[in-house]
């Protein structure tokens, strides 16, 4: 009987004090004093799961670091997840861009911009006394960050453009003479004055200011003027009736000069223009946003 009433006192103990796992139990029944090492008890703690959940309607990854940190898959699918899309218009060339958000005020672009131009600028310039007709072929992607600092649709840009942009000139006379550092050359004599002009950065800085409102949910407009660096240009000029003489008529009088000597005198108008070394950014689109 004894042993019975022992054991059940000390069942009793020891379910009450498993939470002091490590430590001894002693139970004491009259003279008699038993010792029990309670067992430690095991508690399981099950973690919970980490998600970084892609926000499709936003294109926005709301934790980055853990989501790059994470796995690949999440930043894979950010990769393929756009924000947004946009057909654009404009002094760089007809184009389109492909828009990620980082957040609900800041968007990273990448695009591309070009074709033939020259229509934009109305097809001729002058450099100096010298009237030059135009062709481009610009190529212009480019890389970039879109903010809306008032959270609105008033917008600024910045980024890098690499500019591919082939510019051919053909010049103009002016009556009789082609005037060229206040000196006319004969323009029969010098025949066609023929060349190319292609900006020397390789990487152009670029800022703009714009407006971006929202037409419904997923469709909107925009709208940016800006400028980017393209550096001083390097021109190539030719002469169609290269080495032979031309007549030159300065204030000193009647001279004869190469073809040649005529064609860099142009081409060194040319570059001292620097035709576009900032080169105007204006620019029309529509934007779908996903």
């Amino acid at each position: 009987m004894r042993l019975i009433k022992l054991t059940a006192i000390s069942a009793a103990v020891l379910a009450s004090t498993a939470a002091l796992a490590a430590e001894p139990v002693i139970v004491v029944d009259g003279n008699d004093a038993v010792v029990y090492e309670a067992e430690p008890v095991a508690v399981a703690y099950e973690a919970e799961p980490v998600a970084y959940a892609y926000n499709a309607d936003a294109g926005i990854v709301r934790n980055t670091t853990g989501a790059v940190v994470g796995g690949t898959k999440t930043f894979f699918q950010t990769a393929i997840n756009p924000a947004s899309v946009s057909a654009e218009v404009g002094t760089l060339g007809y184009g389109a861009n492909i828009g990620w958000s980082l957040n609900e005020k800041t968007e990273l672009q990448a695009g591309w911009a070009g074709g033939d131009v020259a229509d934009l600028f109305g097809g001729d310039f002058d450099a100096n006394d010298v009237n030059y007709d135009v062709d481009a072929d610009f190529s212009n992607p480019y890389l970039g960050v879109q903010l809306r600092p008032t959270g609105n649709w008033f917008t600024m840009g910045a980024g890098i453009i690499v500019p591919d942009n082939d510019i051919d000139v053909r010049a103009n006379a002016e009556g009789p003479n082609f005037r060229i550092d206040n000196v006319d050359y004969n323009a029969k004599e010098t025949g066609t004055l023929s060349g190319t002009m292609k900006h020397r950065n390789k990487l152009a800085p670029y800022g703009t200011i714009g407006f971006r409102p929202n037409i419904t949910n997923n469709f909107g407009l925009f709208g940016e003027i800006g400028a980017a660096y393209m550096g001083t240009t390097d021109a190539t000029v030719v002469s169609s009736n290269s080495g032979k003489q031309v007549t030159a008529t300065t204030v000193n009088g009647v001279t004869k000069v190469d073809a040649d000597d005529v064609a860099k005198a142009a081409e060194r108008e040319l570059e001292d223009k620097d035709w576009l070394e900032w080169m105007p950014i204006v620019k029309l689109g529509a934007t779908y946003r996903f």
